[in-house]
């Protein structure tokens, strides 16, 4: 089963506290912010992540990009990310594909309910996120663990002797 999440970005970024904070200091930082994390996201879960900002903040034609695989769509002027992530839950939504919805846009999340997508509120998304980065840290302790263990710390004089053994010398 193919899994798509679609985010609204700065509903997420306004719900986040440590994005919140970095918005209030540098807009941008706090966009790219969200997409590392979510481009972190996508390769635990192995999900297709979609990030969708208003153009109310980016006024012009739409833009579309992938950066560290995750797409980031910037709306035309006058079409806000909720209105884009309905069409874009219509294009995804089949019997093979699961598509959730990560806002906490309570209007946003009935419409998308009727139309068969799932809704992750801003918090679960945060939360999930924080779980997973104490998963990955986790991993990284025990992958360095483990390699410590498979060393044996030598002076430098017998490391020389064993290394000619090696070689022949």
């Amino acid at each position: 089963m193919n899994v798509v999440l679609l985010v609204d970005g700065y509903n997420i970024i306004g719900a986040w506290p440590k994005l919140k904070t970095l918005k209030n200091i540098d807009f941008h930082a706090a966009r790219e912010q969200l997409i590392r994390d979510m481009a972190e996201y996508q390769s635990f879960k192995g999900w297709k992540v979609v990030i969708v900002f208003d153009a109310h903040l980016s006024p012009g034609v739409e833009k579309k990009s992938k950066q560290s695989r995750v797409e980031v769509i910037y709306t035309r002027e006058k079409e806000t990310a909720d209105e884009r992530i309905e069409k874009l839950v219509s294009h995804y939504m089949n019997v093979k594909t699961n598509v959730y919805v990560a806002t906490s846009d309570l209007t946003e999340q009935w419409t998308i309910f009727t139309q068969g997508a799932l809704r992750m509120s801003a918090r679960e998304l945060i939360t999930e996120i924080s779980q997973i980065n104490r998963q990955i840290s986790t991993k990284v302790k025990e992958t360095n663990m483990a390699k410590q263990r498979t060393q044996i710390a030598l002076p430098a004089d017998i490391q020389d002797y064993f290394e000619k053994l090696r070689r022949g010398k």
